[in-house]
């Protein structure tokens, strides 16, 4: 069974992992070259050095992919709508947070507990950016989200900034939610026309392979790396985990 196709060009992509930190990064990965240094951690410019200091790693990770893909797009951060997706959001943050309350719940922390919630990177960006625009969060895989902003774009949205992200399961977490490392990537997407990468989009029956594993290997959203995989090798095809049994289909076409 398949799904009405929708349709999306490619303008702008960013990628973040410590073994990659940029999309020229994740390309010459894939060619071949030597690997750059690893990186730590993500210091997007928006943030002021404050705000850095106290963001979560998965907050952080999130806009550095969104900047670099505005960037690399041309377009103003703060005049896109957006939509974030994460799996899990910072399990980090949500084991704290459940351990303090079994323990000594009145010591909460306030900053942490304002970081827990799912919409934390999209709060983060459009703070940092002053965007007006309508923010999504989705706790889902990145299929979900690039369906979601294929369907802004098919309603008449002019352009849509799609990022997704996941980052560790420390402890207990692990075992009930499992992710490992730091992973960020995004895209800027437009409706379709000449002279731009545009990808189709369709549901179908079937399973996805396994995710690549150059980069991120074990964080939950590194299905996503199967897009930026045959983007950056000029494939023809990719496919996405949907739910159980079902694939998102990406065909890709090069003006």
């Amino acid at each position: 069974m398949t799904a009405p196709v929708l349709a999306a060009a490619i303008e702008g992509v960013g990628l973040w992992t410590p073994q990659a930190p940029s999309w020229d990064a994740y390309r010459a990965l894939l060619s071949g070259d030597p690997a750059p240094a690893a990186a730590t951690r993500p210091a997007p410019a928006l943030l002021p050095a404050n705000e850095r200091r106290r963001a979560p790693d998965t907050v952080l990770v999130a806009l550095e992919a969104a900047q670099a893909a505005c960037t690399d797009a041309g377009r103003d951060p703060s005049a896109l709508p957006s939509v974030f997706v994460s799996t899990y959001g910072d399990l980090a943050i949500t084991e704290n947070l459940c351990e303090t309350l079994a323990s000594s719940p009145l010591d909460v922390s306030p900053t942490r507990f304002h970081n827990s919630v799912h919409n934390a990177a999209a709060g983060y960006w459009t703070i940092g950016t002053g965007a007006m625009a309508p923010a999504t969060a989705i706790s889902a895989g990145f299929a979900m989200g690039l369906l979601e902003a294929a369907a802004q774009l098919a309603t008449g949205a002019g352009a849509v900034l799609l990022v997704g992200y996941d980052g560790n399961a420390p402890g207990l977490m692990r075992q009930v939610a499992p992710t490992e490392g730091l992973l960020g990537g995004a895209l800027v997407l437009a409706a379709p026309s000449p002279g731009r990468t545009t990808v189709s989009l369709a549901l179908v029956d079937g399973e996805a392979p396994p995710a690549p594993t150059a980069v991120a290997a074990g964080n939950a959203m590194a299905p996503m790396l199967a897009l930026f995989e045959a983007l950056a090798r000029e494939g023809e095809v990719a496919l996405l985990p949907a739910g159980p049994d079902r694939v998102l289909r990406v065909e890709f076409s090069r003006g």
